[in-house]
Order: structure tokens, then sequence, then C-alpha cells
């Protein structure tokens, strides 16, 4: 029998928040449904990009909104 999982259930096995029973069940799943393994593999892959962007802006970018700032400093 196929069982059909939903996004939510899957993003919570790619970050690890599914009790061991559950993770075992889509595991299973995994194995012998290509469709759900390839779904799981492009929710890694974007977990994997998402984990890798920048969490802080650049040097430039925080020097132009700075300088932006200031210039309602000097109109003030």
């Amino acid at each position: 029998m196929i069982k059909t999982f939903t996004h939510e259930k899957l993003l919570r096995y790619v970050y690890n928040e599914l009790p061991a029973n559950e993770q075992q069940e889509i595991e299973q799943a995994l194995v012998h449904d290509a469709d759900l393994a390839a779904t799981c593999a492009d929710l890694l892959l974007a977990q994997r990009a998402l984990n890798g962007a920048r969490r802080t802006p650049s040097k430039r970018t925080t020097d132009a909104i700075l300088q932006y700032s200031r210039t309602f400093l000097k109109a003030g």
C-alpha cells in the first residue's frame, strides 16, 4: 500500500522533527516511491541552500542604509 505524506510532514522529516516511528515510516516510503524520494531530495536541496544563505547584509548594503538615514538627520 502506498501512503501519501503531506508537505508539512516531509519538511518535519527533513528537519528531523518527527518521532522515530514516523521517521521510519517515511524512510520506508522513500525506498519504494521515487516521486516521494524526488520531492524529499528537492526539500533537502532547498534546506541546504537556505542554510548557506547570508543572514547578515553586506557591508556595502549596511553603509548605503546608514548613508540614506543620515540624509534625514541633516534635513531635520
